[in-house]
């Protein structure tokens, strides 16, 4: 799998997660018995990994008790790393600085996107492939507005801003946007009654949905 092959890469030992977490996450899919799910384009092999172990199921025992789990993929770009283009951006990269987080201050998303690696060129423009690095800067602003990373470089183009201006205006698009999402997540964080409230009704309605998916499990492969 892609994502084993790149998180191993340059390992002495490769840690068992690794190999179980792709399972684990195709048997969190089939206990609830989900027959969609949000992923992004990195985890479509792990999907796809369910749906074999689904239909291998069905067949085995001649049921159709799994759903095939169809992807629901995000119709926005892969967003690269700040600090490496040639990468996606990850939440899992030790270096903080190569992403932008939901929690991030102002002060914070400034530093990143000013420190963010572009290119020698001063204008902007949008080419994936040729200015990886400034792309992922207008997929940000894109990701964040109504409009299309084409209508942004045109935009640019037509007011001859260079990329210092840019990175102003990506900061000040990023901050504005996420400044009620994170008034939210600060509002949540500060009343621990109604989280503790909200995961124990979760739980509970889980526990409820896998205890009868796993006894009907178990009749069916005669365990029961």
């Amino acid at each position: 799998m892609h994502q084993f092959k790149s998180k191993s890469d340059g390992l002495s030992e490769v840690p068992l997660g690794l190999f179980t977490y792709p399972v684990l996450q195709a048997a969190d899919i089939l206990l609830f018995r989900g027959t969609h799910v949000p992923i992004g384009e990195d985890q479509l092999q792990h999907l796809e990994l369910c749906r074999n172990i689904a239909e291998k199921f069905n067949n085995a025992y001649a049921t159709e008790f799994f759903p095939i789990p169809v992807p629901i993929e995000s119709e926005f770009t892969r967003l690269k790393s700040l600090r490496d283009p040639k990468k996606k951006m990850s939440k899992s990269d030790p270096d903080a600085g190569s992403r932008i987080e939901l929690v991030d201050p102002a002060d914070k998303i400034e530093k990143k996107i000013r420190k963010s690696v572009t290119d020698s060129m001063r204008l902007v423009s949008y080419d994936p492939k040729a200015r990886p690095g400034l792309s992922t800067l207008i997929d940000l602003e894109a990701a964040c507005t109504d409009l299309l990373p084409e209508e942004i470089a045109e935009r640019c183009l037509l007011q001859a801003t260079d990329k210092a201006e840019y990175k102003k205006h990506v900061t000040k698009v990023l901050v504005d946007h996420l400044r009620p999402i994170q008034n939210k997540y600060l509002k949540l964080m500060n009343d621990k009654s109604y989280l503790d409230c909200v995961l124990d009704e979760g739980a509970r309605k889980a526990n409820l949905i896998a205890e009868k998916n796993f006894f009907d499990i178990c009749k069916i492969i005669g365990s029961r």
